[in-house]
């Protein structure tokens, strides 16, 4: 099977996206499946990682022109207009002739689904919005509270949608750690806190946690780890906050081993990207802090699953008074919301999605 992938990554667009297609393609090339990344060139684009990760790559000329403008509500993301990606990639994909083209992007829609895929090619649409057409043969959401109907009208009907954590697409640390995570934890304070804002955390979300928690009442003996990648705006900076903390706190940078620094956290603050999924398979209690608007539906399905604590947006002026709030609720509710969160996600996604991708390419 040939698999081609259309993501991005950028200093607005963040990592997200990319690293949540690196963790398929790996579990496609563990199926036999060959893998190929298309992406434009941007400040922040991942190219170099995704081709240290072995697979081929094929980057698109850096926008030169006006920032494209909506529909959809993301538009600017591709930085040029749909019309134009599609042609540039339609052009690749008639070379490769893949089986699947997987789509990660918020900026584009059926339209550009239609005119960059050529005939014989299915297409697969990894979204979380729900808030615009698509013209494909699979669909992917894999976010708590999402419904199966939220896309009637916008896929169609032949359309095999998997939505849920159910099939959260995480790399196989995460099913490997689980249970030994899940054993370690219970009876366990906190003593280790971490905070992950996502590779780019662009608006420095994380520099307003820590200066929230560097006035707020903290456990005995606590200390903090900062994950962050290195084109992180504001690393400099969250650095510097770091050394003026009350308790010991680390700055990580483009680590590899999230998930063994999670089985040994006992807290995490964190956004409501992929990284809320691994939390889960886990068992990692936490409190999500939103810094985008399209994160408030899955903090609110978080907190109402009991599987997490949700002090509102990061940059609400009472945002440190709602975060000591919920560092205060979490320390009694460790062991429940651990189990909650646990109940969210297995960390067996990436293998149900690879079997429906086969089961398609059969039928």
């Amino acid at each position: 099977m040939k698999v081609a992938f259309r993501v991005d990554a950028s200093i607005q667009i963040g990592t997200g996206h990319v690293m949540r297609c690196l963790t398929l393609a790996r579990a496609l090339r563990d199926a036999g499946a060959a893998c190929h990344f298309i992406l434009r060139s941007f400040p922040g684009d991942m190219e170099a990682r995704v081709a240290a990760e072995g697979f081929a790559t094929t980057c698109l000329s850096a926008p030169t022109g006006p920032v494209p403008e909506g529909p959809p509500d993301h538009a600017d993301w591709a930085g040029v207009e749909w019309q134009d990606d599609a042609r540039e990639t339609r052009t690749i994909l008639e070379e490769l002739r893949p089986d699947w083209l997987i789509l990660d992007h918020y900026a584009f829609d059926a339209r550009w689904q239609r005119a960059a895929r050529p005939e014989g090619t299915r297409l697969m649409v990894l979204d979380d919005l729900a808030d615009r057409p698509h013209d494909c043969d699979l669909l992917l959401d894999q976010n708590l509270g999402r419904k199966p109907t939220d896309y009637d009208g916008f896929v169609p009907e032949s359309c095999l949608r998997l939505i849920g954590p159910h099939y959260a697409v995480l790399r196989p640390e995460f099913a490997d750690l689980r249970a030994e995570s899940l054993l370690a934890r219970a009876g366990r304070g906190v003593r280790h806190l971490l905070i992950s804002m996502g590779g780019v955390d662009a608006d420095d979300a994380t520099s307003a946690i820590l200066l929230a928690l560097r006035a707020a009442s903290l456990p005995e003996g606590l200390r903090i780890t900062v994950v962050m990648g290195s084109h992180a705006p504001a690393l400099d900076h969250v650095r510097v906050v770091a050394r003026s903390m009350p308790c010991p706190t680390e700055v990580a940078v483009d680590i590899n081993d999230m998930g063994a620094r999670m089985a040994q956290a006992d807290l995490a603050i964190g956004a409501a990207g992929a990284t809320t999924w691994e939390r889960c398979a886990l068992g990692l209690p936490a409190i999500i802090v939103q810094i985008a608007d399209n994160q408030a539906g899955i903090a609110r399905a978080l907190s109402d699953a009991g599987a997490a604590l949700d002090p509102g947006p990061v940059n609400a002026p009472e945002f440190a008074q709602n975060l000591q709030t919920a560092l205060t609720k979490a320390r009694p509710r460790l062991g429940a919301m651990s189990e909650r969160a646990a109940y969210i996600c297995d960390g067996d996604g990436a293998a149900r999605v690879v079997a429906a991708l086969q089961m398609e390419r059969l039928a």
